[in-house]
C-alpha cells in the first residue's frame, strides 16, 4: 500500500513539474535548426515563424543554419538533442520522408527520434511542357503526355533537379501509375531543370512554384498540379488525381519537429503558437511566396508522413533510384 502511494506521489509530482515547465516555458532562447542555407524555403519559413514565436513567447527563437546532406546534419543534431523544448527542427519533406530510403549512412530515424508539431506551408509541383517544342505542341493534358509516352516507349525525356529529388519521384510515381517509361535527365537543381525545358532539352518537368509566372506568360503549359487540391494561383489547372490518377498527392512541404522526449505540454504550446502564427493574415501574406499555408494536428501530420514515406520508398525501390 505504501509503495503504491509513493508511486502515485511520484507520478503526481512529475505531472506538476511538467505543467509548471510548460507554464514557464521558455525561460531562455530557443534554437531552430535548419538544414539548408539562408534564403531558401526552409530558412525563410523558419525565420517568419521564429519571429512570431519570439514576440508571443517572450524569448528569442534563433535560427541556426547547419546546411548539408539534404538536411541530415541538422536533423541528426535535433534527434540527439535534449528533449527540453529548446531545440526545434525546421525541415522539408525530403529530410523526413526520403532520406531514410535514399541514404545508407543516415543517423536518425524520423519516426523514432522526432515528435511532429505541424507543417506550415505546402508547395505542390506543376507538371509542365513547353508549348514551343514541336514534340509537345499538341500536349495539353496529362492524357496527351501519357499517350505520347506510350507511342514512343522509353524514348521521351523528362527533367528534374537531380536523382532522388522530389520532382524525380513525382514523375516516376506518375509513370508507374500510368504504365509508361520515360528517360530521366537529372539537372543540378530545380532552376536548372526549368532552364532545360525552356531550352527544349527535355519534354516535361514537375516544376516548383517558380513555374507559375512562366505558365501565365505562356512560356510553359501546365498540365496538372501534384497536390490533392488545385493551386489557387492556377485555378483552371487540374490535379494529377483529377486527370485520372486518384490518390496522387506529392508536395514539397516545410514543417517543424522536436526531439521525441520533449514534454507534452511544451509540444502543445509550440503547436498552438505555430498554428496561430500561420493563421495570422500578416504572417500568411509573408508565407505566400513559399507555398500554400497548410497546418495539421500532430496526429494528422504523423499520418501524412507515414503515407508519403511508404509511397515514396516504394517508388525509390521500384525505380532503383540512387542518391547523388
Amino acid at each position: 500500500m505504501q509503495r503504491t502511494l509513493r508511486l502515485l506521489a511520484i507520478v503526481a509530482g512529475l505531472c506538476v513539474t511538467s505543467e509548471a515547465l510548460a507554464q514557464k516555458y521558455p525561460v531562455r532562447p530557443v534554437r531552430i535548426m535548419v538544414g539548408f542555407s539562408a534564403g531558401g524555403p526552409v530558412d525563410v519559413v523558419a525565420r517568419i515563424i521564429g519571429d512570431r514565436l519570439s514576440n508571443k513567447l517572450g524569448q528569442p527563437f534563433v535560427v541556426e543554419n547547419r546546411a548539408g546532406a539534404n538536411g541530415m546534419i541538422a536533423a541528426e543534431g535535433v534527434a540527439h538533442a535534449e528533449g527540453d523544448g529548446y531545440t526545434i527542427l525546421a525541415c522539408n519533406s525530403s529530410t523526413i520522408t526520403l532520406n531514410k530510403t535514399l541514404f545508407k549512412d543516415i543517423r536518425y530515424d524520423p519516426q523514432r527520434d522526432f515528435a511532429p508539431l505541424t507543417s506550415v506551408v505546402s508547395a505542390p509541383l506543376v507538371l509542365v511542357v513547353n508549348p514551343e517544342n514541336p514534340k509537345t505542341a499538341n500536349v495539353s493534358t496529362v492524357a496527351d503526355l501519357v499517350a505520347a509516352a506510350k507511342a514512343a516507349p522509353g524514348a521521351l525525356a523528362y527533367g528534374s533537379g537531380g536523382n532522388g529529388n522530389l520532382a524525380h519521384l513525382a514523375m516516376e510515381l506518375l509513370s508507374r501509375k500510368a504504365g509508361i517509361k520515360l528517360i530521366h535527365v537529372p539537372y543540378r537543381g530545380g532552376a536548372a531543370s526549368e532552364v532545360g525545358i525552356l531550352a527544349q532539352e527535355v519534354l516535361a518537368v514537375f516544376d516548383p512554384l517558380s513555374a507559375v509566372p512562366l505558365v501565365k506568360a505562356g512560356k510553359l503549359r501546365a498540365l496538372a498540379v501534384s497536390s490533392a487540391e488545385r493551386l489557387p494561383s492556377l485555378p483552371d489547372v487540374p490535379t494529377v488525381a483529377e486527370a485520372g490518377y486518384p490518390g496522387f498527392d506529392i508536395s514539397f512541404w516545410v514543417g517543424f519537429f522536436m526531439p521525441k522526449a520533449t514534454p507534452a505540454p511544451i509540444l502543445e504550446t509550440l503547436h498552438r503558437e505555430i498554428v496561430a502564427a500561420a493563421e495570422d493574415p500578416a504572417v500568411v501574406e509573408r508565407l505566400g511566396s513559399q507555398g500554400v499555408v497548410s497546418v495539421l494536428s500532430p496526429a494528422d501530420y504523423a499520418a501524412t508522413i507515414a503515407k508519403e514515406t511508404k509511397e515514396l520508398s516504394e517508388v525509390v525501390v521500384a525505380a532503383n533510384i540512387k542518391a547523388e
